[in-house]
């Protein structure tokens, strides 16, 4: 009888313990209040998006986004990608040196780099981003964006290396996620770009990037998907998985920009929602969640902010863009959201930089 009752007390820790291991805590995830030191802004360059990693110096390291401010919204064929550092994840940020500039254009990446993001992993710091080449004809006209389409068809996912955030980053002749080449009816069959990574909990590391493919005509072609691949090795090779995710019934391109990242039993992400009304798009930040990186549901908080917050001061202002979240996490919690926010001045020019805004979350 107390063999049995020894059995059956063990039998219900166990029970309680995978219970504990399946029940992961509900996000919920607001914006704190902004410094106005945290915002990152170059008279000469326009400034989108950035990723941050602390570096064994004890500094804050950002590799962001980067292209001359007078020749427009030229970022497809003229972005490169540049690293500052700071004392603080919430500045103020100084310029140090351009990480990934132009090297030509018979490489894949060779005119252009694009959406960093950041991470260190068992020793060494990797720096996934989009790379394209092309002609480098500027296209857009003032207050009119346009696309430099063989640009715009030619991005891949690539990876770079180094010991320090500092650099020098070893850049590959191959991207690190190319296109799907043997089937033309992949959804990544014409493009693979803005990557997010994050290393799973089993040591692997997945990667969920936006992808199109050529169902619709072409050059744009489509629909604009969003697809999930895992490696061994942060450097690949990646397995790519067949199932769409952040996906809407009937819309083409309903979501942009994932931030991706493991913490307490679930994958969780930030995300740039695109909603439809008509002709018009309407954008917001929100929340996916996923209990394996593979399949991504709404969280139960799922919004999180249309694209406003509040300054110090007290402040609230409404940007027109505020996307390319990435989330920088110390010690195990997210601190600070990075994003790409703009402005118009007077004279309609739109004004792009990288603002930090601290994360309050919540925990149910």
């Amino acid at each position: 009888m107390k063999v049995f009752f020894q059995l059956f007390g063990l039998l219900f820790f166990i029970a309680g313990c995978s219970k504990t291991k399946l029940e992961s805590p509900d996000f919920k995830i607001e914006f704190g209040p902004v410094s106005e030191q945290s915002v990152f802004i170059s008279d000469t360059m326009s400034i989108w998006g950035g990723s941050v990693v602390k570096g064994e110096d004890g500094l804050y390291h950002m590799l962001y986004a980067r292209w001359p401010k007078n020749i427009g919204w030229e970022w497809l064929t003229y972005s490169e990608i540049a690293h500052a550092v700071s004392e603080s994840p919430f500045g103020p940020w100084e310029f140090k040196d351009v990480a990934l500039p132009d090297r030509g254009e018979a490489y894949w990446d060779g005119l252009c780099t694009h959406n960093p993001t950041v991470h260190y992993f068992n020793g060494k710091y990797y720096l996934y981003y989009m790379g394209n080449t092309g002609d480098k004809k500027i296209v857009s006209v003032p207050g009119k964006p346009k696309l430099n389409w063989l640009h715009r068809n030619n991005q891949r996912i690539g990876v770079a290396v180094a010991d320090s955030p500092n650099g020098p980053w070893k850049r590959f002749d191959q991207p690190v996620l190319d296109i799907n080449h043997e089937d033309e009816s992949a959804p990544d069959a014409l493009m693979t770009s803005n990557p997010s990574v994050c290393q799973m909990a089993d040591g692997k590391i997945l990667m969920v990037y936006k992808a199109v493919g050529k169902q619709y005509k072409l050059p744009s072609g489509g629909p604009v998907v969003h697809m999930v691949a895992i490696a061994d090795s942060p450097t690949g090779p990646f397995k790519k998985y067949p199932k769409p995710v952040f996906l809407e019934e009937g819309v083409r391109f309903p979501a942009e920009d994932p931030y991706i990242w493991y913490q307490e039993g679930k994958y969780r992400a930030i995300v740039k929602y695109i909603e439809h009304e008509g002709k018009k798009r309407n954008f917001s930040l929100v929340h996916y969640e996923s209990p394996d990186g593979i399949d991504w549901h709404k969280a139960k908080d799922f919004h999180i902010s249309d694209r406003i917050f509040t300054w110090e001061n007290g402040r609230t202002q409404q940007f027109t863009h505020l996307e390319r979240p990435q989330v920088y996490i110390e010690n195990g919690e997210p601190v600070a959201l990075m994003c790409a926010a703009d402005t118009l001045d007077e004279a309609g020019v739109r004004q792009c930089f990288n603002v930090q805004i601290p994360l309050k979350i919540t925990k149910n």
